[in-house]
């Protein structure tokens, strides 16, 4: 997600168009009997270095050994690029057996996946923590399994917070009294809001959820524009943008990246974090804090969460080694040795709880913690992809200084009528 697309978040608009051409694609039956299967996967390492592939390299000779006539042949693709080349590969028809992108609802809806029942066996399958296996469903049954998992708390910069005299907040009026002290102080940016268009259909949530709002309302249908999320931008806009507690650009011109990256360099005061940025802040010597997100009254019901998927497709027929396969990838050792790798968090309940009691994971618990009860996008909607696109060129103008929050909602609200009436 940096390029760590997580949550499937804008990983869904690339999954539109589709392509790659990667040697030996799809499952090739080899002497004997033997079957190869293709996986394509997504590279994390945000370094340049090799610590993905090394991760699925161990973990397919460890299944090879104890699956003999099965071999996996794996291709790792950068974030940039993964969700395209797989795309592509399926529109050639040429689809890998298991693809571990940033989208999975599309493949559901053309009728490509084999859903979670038809390859992973009870057990596997019940260990999902139930709020990821939920968004993993299109129209009602589980094609998307999760693969890695964030929620994202609250981070600050302790010296800057210790200097100036203030605790972390829990509602919205006390972040701007800190942000408030902040500016006081010196500190170039209190409060960085990244609405730019990398990723601002995630921070945008964030807020959302803790007005009491979401892009979504009970039944899953898209309320926009509803009074929560018009309430909250307009505090946004009054409250912080407005009173210029925000930088060190205006939001809609702030890219997430740009905002850790100003972070890592002591420079901001606090932000909406991504366990990616821990380590990165650490480098430079910046001492984080992290507490839940501040809410109206105080922390929300929910805090956003955002997963990536792996997913096994139908066109080579090897339903069976595929599952096979994906057994042996929800292993507990496996999820927690990917997501501790990463700084991400496991997405089952038994790895959960590992990581929950294992010191070596500690900086890890408050993304943790907010987890189980943790709202995603609605990524199970084929419609999110242009609807997420029209909000990350958009939401940006709401808190404009000519901004007006109900015009720039209820205009992404109708294009996202009209595409749910499009699925």
């Amino acid at each position: 997600m940096e390029r760590r697309r997580f949550l499937g978040l804008t990983a869904a608009a690339a999954a539109l168009g589709l392509t790659a051409t990667v040697a030996g694609c799809g499952s090739i039956g080899g002497d004997g009997g033997d079957v190869t299967l293709r996986l394509v996967a997504a590279d994390y390492d945000l370094t340049g270095g090799n610590t993905t592939k090394k991760y699925w390299d161990d973990l397919v000779t460890a299944f090879q050994a104890g699956h003999p006539g099965i071999k996996v042949q794996v291709d790792v693709v950068s974030w940039d690029d993964v969700d395209r080349k797989v795309a592509e590969m399926v529109k050639a028809g040429k689809a890998p057996d298991v693809a571990q992108i940033g989208a999975y609802a599309d493949y559901a809806a053309a009728g490509q996946l084999y859903s979670a029942d038809e390859l992973l066996t009870i057990p596997v399958q019940a260990n999902f923590l139930p709020v990821l296996a939920d968004a993993g469903e299109y129209s009602r049954t589980q094609y998307g399994l999760p693969f890695v998992a964030s929620t994202r708390p609250l981070f600050y910069n302790l010296d800057l917070f210790e200097k100036a005299g203030v605790k972390p907040p829990t509602t919205w009026d006390e972040l701007a009294e800190a942000a408030a002290k902040l500016k006081e102080e010196g500190v170039r940016t209190p409060f960085a809001l990244p609405l730019g268009p990398e990723e601002a259909q995630a921070e945008s949530l964030m807020w959302l959820l803790s007005g009491d709002g979401g892009w979504t309302d009970d039944s899953d249908r898209y309320a926009v524009d509803s009074d929560a999320n018009v309430k909250t931008f307009t505090w946004l806009k009054d409250e912080l943008v407005g009173k210029g507690l925000t930088g060190p650009v205006a939001p809609g011109k702030l890219n997430r990246k740009a905002a850790f990256a100003a972070f890592a360099r002591g420079e901001v005061g606090m932000l909406n974090g991504h366990p990616s940025l821990l380590k990165e802040a650490a480098k430079q010597g910046v001492k984080v804090g992290q507490a839940p997100l501040p809410g109206t009254d105080g922390p929300p019901k929910s805090a956003m969460g955002v997963a990536d998927w792996i997913m096994g497709f139908k066109q080579n027929g090897h339903r069976k080694e595929v599952g096979s396969f994906l057994d042996f990838v929800f292993t507990d050792e496996n999820v927690l040795k990917f997501a501790g790798d990463n700084d991400l968090l496991p997405v089952t309940v038994t790895a959960s709880n590992r990581m929950a009691t294992e010191a070596e994971h500690a900086k890890l618990r408050e993304f943790l913690k907010a987890l189980p009860t943790a709202q995603l996008p609605p990524v199970g909607k084929t419609s999110w992809a242009k609807v997420s696109e029209t909000i990350k060129q958009n939401i940006g103008t709401a808190v404009t200084p000519a901004g007006r929050p109900d015009e720039v909602l209820g205009s992404i609200a109708r294009t996202a009528t009209a595409a749910e009436a499009a699925e």
